[in-house]
């Protein structure tokens, strides 16, 4: 394999599986939101499962290419679905619907992508270790994407299904964190692990609340549905 090739095989053994991964958990959150009575989504052309529809330009493209080649791990998202939450029929259940629909949607893809690993042995040769590579980053990502996004902090989806599920002044005040919630998750994701590296304290927030699920969860399924 020449190097051309070989930078398209690692481009693409990373690329479509995020890809669908990212655009995937969005089109669902916009499917959910119209069988709830909200056509924003629809109006807007999102309804749809074409990873085209929801690509965002810096967050599935750019820089998950930038990590690429930094050698870093692979992240990204894709454009937000946009949902009227007061058109919804039933506001509070349904935005738990809406919300708890992307990660249902990654969960269901690293599943498919497991039981997918039952067909590596059926694949022409050529393209068998190709394959097996964008199952097993399928599944990484979908589970990263599914665990990440349940952090119980608005705006992440599991912040949105907490505000529905608790008691009105407890969601309330959860509810009043949206805008600074990404703040709060970079602070806990980035920078209290470089705090904890000064001080020799282990503040690694992202392995204790997704690495460590993303594997638990990744073993139970493999070990389930795997060959």
């Amino acid at each position: 394999m020449g190097e051309l090739g070989g930078l398209l095989f690692g481009i693409t053994i990373w690329a479509i599986p995020l890809i669908f991964a990212v655009t995937l958990h969005e089109a669902a959150h916009g499917y959910a939101a119209h069988a709830c009575g909200d056509d924003t989504a629809y109006r807007m052309g999102r309804i749809s499962l074409n990873p085209l529809r929801h690509i965002d330009p810096f967050g599935t493209i750019i820089l998950p290419g930038l990590l690429l080649a930094l050698g870093g791990v692979m992240f990204g998202w894709a454009k937000p679905v946009p949902v009227n939450f007061s058109r919804l029929r039933h506001p509070r259940r349904d935005m738990v619907i809406v919300a708890a629909a992307g990660p249902a949607m990654n969960m269901g893809l690293a599943i498919l992508a497991i039981l997918a690993v039952h067909l590596v042995p059926v694949m022409p040769e050529a393209i068998r270790g190709w394959f097996f590579l964008n199952l097993e980053n399928a599944i990484f990502f979908n589970l990263l994407l599914a665990v990440f996004n349940m952090i119980p902090i608005p705006p992440l989806d599991g912040g949105r299904v907490a505000v529905g599920i608790l008691p009105r002044p407890l969601a309330w005040r959860l509810a009043r964190l949206e805008k600074a919630g990404m703040l709060i998750l970079i602070a806990a994701l980035f920078l209290f692990p470089l705090l904890g590296s000064r001080i020799g304290v282990d503040l690694d927030v992202f392995r204790w609340l997704v690495q460590g699920p993303v594997d638990t969860i990744g073993n139970a399924l493999v070990r389930a549905l795997g060959p």
